[in-house]
């Protein structure tokens, strides 16, 4: 997935865009409000991380602009200013979530990967927020997945494939698939990072030896499949 950083202090957006690529995001980063303007005119980004106080153009009035564009981009204000006042503000102007300084980097993940999924669940096809496959269900709204009574935590990227997975139930998913879907890749990297991905998704999603639900359909892709019948 591809995410706009627009922060003009370069050690804290060196220290998000470092943290961001480690979820698998592919990160771009200008220092100034009218860059980052520009490029989201531009460009096609999963996700937006913007501060206020920029030079140029304040954050604020980005994204007032964006959403008065009539722009969904998923946003995440990321400031200083952290007063009520603050938050209700940056809200009104149509950001999804307000992390303010200094902040947990687990936290901006988690709120980033909210709005994302958030986003994209308003235009999937299906409309329910929990998915279920056996007795694992994954709660996209309230970002919580357990298998039978044990509860599993994910990354953000081990969240997007497995909820892309999940919503396919039953069907082939290509690994050109998962690359545009999860990592908005549109050209093979020549990597195993899908690979790397759906290993770890199944030993996590199966904290006790239960049954594997993720199959390997060699030459083609993966398949979320059922083990219990009706």
């Amino acid at each position: 997935m591809k995410i706009l950083l627009v922060e003009d202090d370069s050690l804290i957006a060196g220290l998000v865009s470092k943290a961001l690529q480690a979820e698998g995001y592919n990160v771009e980063h200008v220092l100034n409000g009218e860059d980052g303007y520009l490029l989201l005119k531009r460009n096609k980004y999963d996700g937006l991380i913007l501060d206020i106080m920029l030079p140029g153009m304040n954050g604020r009035e980005i994204c007032r602009k964006l959403r008065e564009e009539g722009s969904r981009v998923p946003i995440v204000m990321l400031t200083a200013l952290g007063s009520t006042q603050d938050i209700v503000r940056g809200l009104r102007f149509g950001a999804d979530e307000y992390v303010t300084k200094p902040f947990d980097f687990k936290e901006l993940l988690a709120r980033l990967g909210t709005v994302i999924r958030r986003s994209c669940g308003e235009t999937a096809v299906l409309n329910d927020w929990i998915l279920t496959v056996d007795d694992l269900v994954f709660d996209r709204d309230a970002l919580s997945l357990k298998r039978g009574a044990t509860p599993i935590e994910l990354t953000s990227m081990e969240y997007g494939l497995l909820e892309l997975l999940m919503s396919q139930v039953g069907k082939v998913v290509t690994r050109t698939r998962i690359l545009q879907n999860v990592w908005g890749l549109y050209t093979d990297p020549q990597t195993n990072i899908v690979e790397v991905y759906i290993r770890r998704l199944r030993v996590k999603i199966a904290p006790n030896g239960e049954p594997e639900l993720i199959r390997t359909i060699r030459g083609r892709g993966y398949r979320m499949i059922a083990t219990k019948g009706p």
